[in-house]
């Protein structure tokens, strides 16, 4: 990890809106935005070792263990794209991935940046219930708040717009419940060590994305 570089770390529950974000700053900021998940699915596609590895627990539906999300981590962060920096979705989950990571900037120098974005469990649960999500790139609408230009289909892709099966009331209020109880320990340590910022996102994604950039301009200029 290079000195100096920016380092980004997205948290909030499920449905505030981390992967809109993240996907505006990357662009805004010209750094990349890495997912856990989009870095596990790489390492399988590419069947590197470390790939190889996680795919056993993954297809049992266990979780990956840390040393070996760790590794990918490494790994991913060590390409040329990640010179400048980088914005992290969904790593680290637990403290022991964040003291690791910790360990990485400490050796390195990268300026680190935590950012919250808070929701009401109520307003989470409407808007994953109504949430759509492209079957071929990923890419996430909402039927209330962003149906696409396309009804049923990506504006990205063209492909069609599937509901997850995760993406139920029932199911949400259980996954809400899991980032209450393994997130908010997480959150505390980054408020401890000074750089955690929280950002009301229960507003428009513009709106939000802006309070976003400034934080991050006011931390990083100064």
């Amino acid at each position: 990890m290079r000195d100096g570089r920016l380092a980004i770390i997205m948290l909030g529950p499920p449905g505030a809106g981390k992967g809109t974000q993240a996907r505006m700053m990357s662009e805004a900021l010209n750094i990349p935005h890495i997912s856990t998940g989009d870095m596990l699915r790489e390492a399988l596609r590419n069947r590197t070792e470390l790939g190889k590895k996680a795919q056993s627990f993954m297809e049992s539906g266990a979780l990956v263990p840390d040393e070996l999300v760790d590794a990918i981590v490494v790994e991913r962060l060590g390409r040329e794209d990640c010179s400048q920096g980088f914005i992290l979705d969904g790593y680290p989950r637990t403290i022991a991935q964040a003291r690791f990571l910790q360990s990485l900037f400490e050796t390195n120098g990268a300026r680190m940046l935590s950012i919250g974005i808070e929701v009401g469990d109520s307003v989470l649960i409407n808007r994953l219930s109504a949430r759509w999500t492209c079957s071929k790139c990923g890419k996430m609408f909402n039927a209330v708040m962003d149906p696409g230009k396309i009804g049923g289909q990506c504006d990205e892709c063209g492909a069609a717009l599937v509901q997850r099966k995760d993406d139920t009331t029932e199911v949400i209020a259980e996954r809400l419940q899991v980032y209450h109880t393994t997130t908010r320990p997480l959150i505390r340590h980054y408020q401890e060590q000074g750089s955690y910022v929280e950002i009301n996102g229960d507003r428009s994604v513009n709106d939000v994305f802006d309070t976003i950039i400034g934080v991050v301009k006011s931390r990083t200029n100064g």
